[in-house]
């Protein structure tokens, strides 16, 4: 699939306008998102994903279009681990939901940026160096294996890692009265949580990429279909967050289908790499990974409402 320099400038303006409105016309005020504009608006965000995909499957033909809707989904899907950061990090900081939106637009803008960087460069290195393609599948089997064996986050964040050194590098104070990344004190200035929040997210996301990235280039190595289906998914996540974040906790059992999905995805990378090296007639199609995101994610979402409503039976 080529694509003219054309559409890279036209998707890439369409999204520095979206941005721009975003921030400057439709959440100008520190206002916190209803859950019924947090819908409306991730209704739009999924439903700007399907045509565009549609516009791949007239402009390209079928084969990219489910391409897209695959990678698009499976980013989607891991993304969901991001909310729960989102909801570890405010939840930290006592951070204002009327200030949420701001904080996680500046999140998404880095995130954006840092995403299309990785995905060009694994792109290239795996144009180089095929045998990656093997390395990547066995870390995200690997990363899988480990997700399902993971304790729960803590709540304290007191001591991570992340936190710790960003206090070391920023003088701190503790400071939610005004949305401010720094504020001056006698003359002296400090960052607040505000900041400390953000780089902590971005650093979370950067983490978060060298799963998602390899994954994703596992159902398409084409630079377009991978950047733009990871830009739609991103773009839509705070509004996602908004209208899930006070349900998403009660999902106890989402992080056992991500795992299974990590895993799974690098089975497929491993096995897809190993049937064209050793020329043997066995490959999992990206349709076969679409059915496998798809229910592995429902069946996660019912197995933990049915447990939900179990235990709440239970209390009665």
């Amino acid at each position: 699939m080529e694509v003219s320099i054309g559409y890279w400038i036209g998707f890439f303006v369409f999204i520095i306008v979206m941005l721009a409105l975003d921030l400057g016309v439709f959440h100008r005020t520190n206002e916190a998102p209803t859950i019924k504009s947090s819908l409306l608006w991730s209704a739009f965000w999924i439903g700007l994903a399907f045509i565009f995909a549609g516009g791949i499957w007239v402009l390209a033909g079928g084969n990219h279009a489910l391409d897209f809707v695959t990678a698009y989904l499976l980013e989607k899907s891991l993304s969901i681990d991001n909310i729960f950061i989102f909801i570890l990090v405010f939840n930290f900081f006592k951070i204002d939901a009327k200030y949420q939106h701001r904080l996680l637009f500046w999140g998404v803008f880095g995130a954006l940026v840092m995403r299309v960087l990785f995905i060009f460069a694994g792109v290239v290195l795996l144009d180089k160096f095929k045998w990656l393609m093997v390395v990547f599948g066995l870390f995200l089997v690997v990363t899988g294996i480990k997700m399902l064996f993971e304790k729960e986050e803590s709540g304290d964040l007191n001591n991570n890692f992340i936190i710790k050194t960003l206090r070391r590098l920023f003088p701190f104070k503790e400071d939610a009265s005004v949305a401010k990344f720094f504020v001056k004190i006698d003359g002296k200035r400090f960052a607040t949580q505000f900041l400390i929040a953000l780089l902590f997210i971005e650093a979370s996301d950067l983490i978060f990429a060298v799963d998602s990235i390899p994954a994703v280039l596992s159902v398409s190595q084409n630079s377009f279909i991978v950047v733009t289906s990871n830009i739609f998914a991103i773009m839509g996540l705070r509004s996602l967050y908004f209208a899930v974040s006070g349900i998403l906790p009660l999902f106890r059992y989402i992080k056992y289908a991500l795992a299974a999905i990590l895993a799974f995805i690098g089975f497929k990378m491993v096995l897809n790499e190993a049937a064209h090296y050793f020329d043997f007639n066995l490959h999992i199609s990206n349709i076969s990974s679409l059915v496998v995101i798809i229910g592995l994610i429902t069946l996660s979402i019912v197995a933990s409402i049915i447990a939900d409503r179990a235990m709440q039976r239970k209390r009665l």
